[in-house]
């Protein structure tokens, strides 16, 4: 499912037209960005929780030559999906 494909589903679900369905999606994932970009967490109860992550210093290899390199330390976002999300998928529900 792509973004329109999204934007069609919500706006049927919700009884709202497709550009309103747009901006409010389009809002919706700029506030989590945004919050996430700051090192808030975004948790939305049932669904999930968006937050940024530190991710250690490690050495590699490149992979043309098998040389070490080092991959310096970074925050990388991260998603955790919530139980009913989980239970969703494994079709416990």
């Amino acid at each position: 499912m792509n973004k329109g494909e999204l934007v069609d589903k919500i706006a049927e679900k919700a009884n709202v037209t497709k550009k309103d369905a747009d901006t409010i999606l389009s809002a919706m994932l700029d506030v989590i960005l945004e919050t996430v970009a700051s090192g808030d967490k975004v948790t939305l109860v049932g669904f999930g929780t968006f937050e940024a992550r530190d991710r250690q210093a490690r050495e590699g290899r490149n992979p043309s030559t098998g040389e070490p390199i080092k991959i310096p330390a970074t925050k990388v976002p991260a998603f955790s999906a919530g139980k009913v999300f989980k239970d969703k998928v494994v079709g416990k529900e």
